[in-house]
């Protein structure tokens, strides 16, 4: 055989698993597509654009705000008793919130504002559940940038629920970052009047709250009936609610 020539290579093969990093060898217009293609593989798979929603936001349980909170996140506002739980898929609920955050919501930080006032299971109540789902699946830098949940008029039922079965069903993530808010009043020291719209009949609730504070326990009389005590089961993987009456 002939002397080497200076034209020979080697070839190092790596195994697959050994887990080598690449990017540091792709040029700057290479690293920009791939870091693209990775976020957007990072979004939902059935996530669809086409998808018509409008009946949806016509009800407008789900919506985000022109203002912010005193911290600067901007504020998607949830009324919990615009949601027709009867009519909507846990599947296309799913779409529809995820459509309205990736196509509305800006760069930043973000926070909710979940009105649960005057919510019953039967009629609106989307289920604890189905928003543990939709939390989980939300890519991992959304989940960074919710701050906080204000989940107004939690009632007696939301707080025994979130005390005794809410670590085991929110993770940590979420679950340190909900904070209830009993008064209107108690909002307003993070957020400024006017940045987010309360509804009528929950500024309507906020007075009853006011003047009978028990009720708010199950402890005083509701003669409204705008609060009252369930017990709760768990079935089928739905977090399911009974509303017991009482006779006074």
């Amino acid at each position: 055989m002939g002397s080497p020539s200076s034209d020979n290579f080697s070839v190092v093969v790596l195994a697959s698993d050994l887990g080598i990093d690449h990017r540091p060898f792709l040029s700057p217009a290479d690293r920009e597509e791939q870091q693209q293609q990775e976020q957007w593989h990072d979004c939902p798979s059935y996530l669809s654009s086409d998808e018509d929603f409008s009946d949806l936001d016509v009800l407008q349980f789900f919506r985000l705000e022109r203002g912010s909170d005193k911290s600067g996140n901007r504020i998607f506002r949830i009324v919990g008793k615009y949601f027709p739980a009867p009519v909507v898929s846990g599947e296309r609920l799913k779409r529809y919130i995820f459509h309205k955050i990736f196509s509305e919501l800006p760069e930043g930080p973000f926070c909710i504002v979940y009105m649960h006032s005057t919510v019953q299971k039967e009629d609106n109540s989307p289920g604890l559940t189905i928003l543990r789902w939709i939390y989980e699946e939300l890519p991992s830098d959304h989940k960074d940038r919710l701050q906080i949940v204000y989940f107004i008029h939690p009632g007696l039922r939301s707080r025994l629920v979130f005390a005794t079965l809410g670590r085991f069903f929110l993770t940590g993530g979420l679950y340190w970052k909900v904070k209830y808010v009993s008064r209107l009043q108690y909002l307003w020291d993070d957020i400024k009047k006017g940045d987010v719209e309360i509804p009528e009949f929950v500024q309507s609730h906020d007075d009853v709250l006011e003047h009978r504070p028990l009720t708010d326990y199950g402890i005083e009389p509701d003669p409204l009936h705008l609060t009252e005590v369930p017990y709760t089961a768990y079935s089928f993987g739905r977090y399911e609610e009974r509303w017991a009456s009482r006779e006074y």
